[in-house]
């Protein structure tokens, strides 16, 4: 008995032992690392500089104008709606002002010291005839008809600014369109005191925009691309898929000192006013031609201040290749420096063969 319970605690002992052998002897196996890249062969191609400027629309400031009141009061009614159209001259509110009132008395007290000062001169006419008048207190009497006749024709332009005839005897001033055009911002509503001198907000604000300004930000440092007369291609936000052409009419000489950049000025035709004030769009300037070699964007890699491609050198072997970047694009990349006519360069997995390099 106390045999076959050393035989069975040896046969445990020698079962690690003989599994270890029998892992021993079975065949390593490994699989290697498939690297899979695609290769294109790169030319030179005529392409042109193009440069995207940030935009934005604005009315032509010389056909906008802010509504301020001619005389003090408080506005009655108010017939506008911001993106509302008027006519030159249209009546589009009432202001009540004592202005008016005051404007009137000094008219009528005008009339009647012209018409005093013309009934002297009569007299003073035949006075002269008969002799019984020195010509010198003729001509003075003559000069004082003048100078009320003046002060009664400044009372009665007074009167036709603020928009009266002289036998009105309202105290309600009529506010009219001065141009033609679209309103764009209503500054004041019925019922609010606006005050002729010191009035901070307009009335209204209105411009035409038959015509849009495109005003787009360019840096100092690209301005030598740039010039009067050059093709621009506009884009707008709001309308996907459109594209405007022009010319720029414009480039400022002074840096906006708040965007530190320069404006350029496309003016654009604006039938049925799709064009609004201070939409946002793109202005692509194109540049002239120049012959660059052109690769995938995938082809390019970047670390850090290095910049490369891997050049095929045989079937199946690559060499990292420094190159030096011109116009980059989502889709494709410019090569200035680096690379020759011909060359074929590695399309897709080129990071696989940089992480092959890292090993």
């Amino acid at each position: 008995m106390k045999q076959m319970r050393l035989l069975f605690l040896v046969a445990l002992a020698l079962l690690p032992l003989a599994a270890c052998r029998r892992s021993e002897s079975l065949p390593q196996t490994s699989t290697p690392r498939e690297t899979v890249v695609e290769t294109a062969v790169v030319h030179r191609q005529q392409v042109a500089s193009q440069l995207v400027l940030p935009a934005h629309m604005m009315a032509n400031p010389t056909e906008m104008v802010h509504i301020y009141p001619l005389i003090s009061g408080r506005v009655l009614s108010l017939r506008i709606l911001p993106g509302q159209e008027v006519r030159k001259g249209e009546k589009i509110g009432t202001l009540q002002s004592s202005d008016a009132a005051q404007a009137r008395s000094d008219f009528e007290k005008a009339k009647i010291e012209a018409d005093r000062a013309d009934l002297q001169l009569a007299r003073a006419k035949e006075l002269l005839a008969h002799e019984v008048m020195a010509q010198r207190d003729y001509d003075d009497l003559q000069a004082l008809d003048a100078a009320d006749h003046s002060e009664l024709e400044r009372a009665r332009q007074t009167l036709h600014l603020l928009g009266f005839n002289e036998n009105d005897t309202s105290d309600v001033v009529p506010i009219v369109a001065p141009i033609s055009g679209v309103v764009l911002d209503v500054g004041t509503g019925p019922g609010e005191l606006q005050r002729s001198l010191d009035n901070a907000t307009a009335i209204a604000t209105i411009a035409n925009i038959d015509t849009i300004w495109v005003v787009g930000d360019l840096y100092p440092r690209d301005q030598a691309s740039v010039h009067v007369g050059q093709a621009a291609a506009i884009t707008v936000n709001g309308y996907p898929g459109l594209t405007l052409h022009g010319a720029i009419e414009n480039i400022s000489d002074a840096v906006d000192p708040v965007s530190l950049t320069l404006k350029v000025r496309v003016v654009l035709p604006n039938p049925g006013h799709r064009l609004k004030p201070d939409m946002y769009a793109n202005m692509t300037v194109t540049g002239k031609q120049r012959e660059v070699i052109v690769v995938p964007a995938t082809a390019v890699i970047q670390n850090g201040h290095d910049v490369y491609v891997f050049r095929e050198t045989a079937p199946g072997k690559y060499e990292r290749r420094g190159v030096t970047l011109g116009s980059t694009s989502a889709d494709t990349d410019e090569i200035t420096q680096g690379l020759s006519d011909g060359d074929r360069v590695v399309t897709a997995g080129a990071e696989l063969l940089r992480g092959s390099e890292d090993e």
